[in-house]
């Protein structure tokens, strides 16, 4: 072969090689993105929570031009579920990213426990507050080290009681209560703390007993309180604001930070407006007009229970408020957990909580 064909069949083979590569360019980068990215979640589609995770994903999908398509798994189902290792399974990269709760979160970050120490949150001005200071930053700290992306700040709601038995005022009422609650730890001592049984179920067990008269009551937030039907079981409520339970979005960080900047950008703006959005359901009619006018106004959405207390007094439920003078009785009697607790938490965290709250 002469010199010359040589030299013609190497600029052959190197404008077909460049002709192949433009071809399954658009392929190549395609191709850099799952087909489908595993969101983990404790809760089904009817709830609040889990109406947030949908709308995460619905944006996610919409700002990412349908690169990024994120399939919500309900009920734990990823996990089967053990819903108190979804951290650690995102973590290891076996499922993607979650839309879960700080108390799910809590027996691999203690730090999460800082929600649930007994009234010390109480309403959600102060909860805004640390979400949105130092408590939040420092959290999400916690989180990187742990191979987890915090994005947003979401919520299943401050944590109410309902029963069979008697208005609750006092301390004293929950005298000998059993009472189905969630099985952390700080949960179990506190309402040991103020006299109550405490025992751990899943939900179906619960109902059960309650129908049974086995167990005389329980406590979740407005939002699952409301789909569960609670007064089929119990007569009273409580809202006395005693913990609140956070829901935070978050991915895996290796990958997460493997997205190209624009991808991070809108999976960021996505996890943010899917959580405001989702807040706004949780809160609905319990702070005044507010987050009704911001469904209403941000995301053109009309609750269809505007007033949830209303709602479950029209069921002939009776609800309680309590004063401040009862709040503060149930302050003194839950506020020796606190010697226990916040060395766990860490008293750092502890001081930044206090600080954002402007204690």
């Amino acid at each position: 072969m002469t010199r010359k064909n040589s030299y013609i069949r190497c600029i052959f083979v190197f404008a077909l090689c460049a002709s192949v590569l433009m071809l399954f360019a658009p392929l190549t980068e395609a191709g850099k993105f799952k087909k489908e990215y595993k969101l983990t979640l404790n809760v089904g589609p009817q709830f609040y929570w889990g109406m947030g995770a949908i709308k995460f994903a619905e944006l996610v999908k919409q700002k990412t031009n349908g690169q990024i398509n994120i399939k919500p798994y309900y009920g734990s189902a990823l996990l089967k579920g053990a819903q108190l290792k979804s951290p650690q399974m995102v973590a290891s990269g076996v499922i993607d990213c979650a839309y879960e709760s700080t108390i799910n979160s809590s027996p691999v970050m203690p730090e999460m426990n800082i929600f649930s120490l007994p009234f010390f949150i109480n309403n959600f001005e102060n909860l805004d507050k640390m979400e949105n200071g130092q408590t939040g930053k420092a959290i999400f700290k916690a989180m990187d080290k742990k191979g987890l992306v915090g994005l947003a700040w979401a919520e299943n709601g401050f944590r109410q009681v309902t029963n069979s038995k008697r208005a609750l005022h006092t301390p004293k009422d929950l005298k000998g209560l059993r009472l189905r609650v969630v099985g952390s730890p700080i949960f179990i001592d506190t309402f040991r703390q103020l006299g109550a049984d405490p025992v751990n179920m899943n939900w179906g067990d619960a109902v059960t007993a309650f129908q049974q008269g086995v167990v005389d009551g329980q406590e979740n937030p407005v939002g699952v309180l409301v789909p569960v039907q609670i007064w089929q079981y119990h007569k009273y409520a409580t809202f006395w604001n005693y913990l609140v339970d956070p829901v935070i979005v978050y991915w895996n960080k290796k990958q997460f930070n493997a997205f190209p900047k624009d991808i991070q950008k809108a999976i960021r703006e996505a996890a943010v407006e899917s959580a405001r959005f989702e807040k706004a359901l949780c809160r609905s009619g319990l702070d005044g007009d507010k987050s009704l006018n911001i469904l209403k106004n941000e995301f053109n959405y009309t609750m269809k229970i505007p007033n949830p207390v209303k709602f479950m007094e029209s069921k002939g439920m009776t609800v309680t408020f309590l004063s401040d003078e009862e709040r503060a009785a149930f302050i003194k009697a839950t506020k020796s957990l606190y010697e226990k607790w916040i060395p766990k938490i860490g008293k750092d965290l502890y001081e930044k909580a206090k600080a954002d709250m402007g204690r």
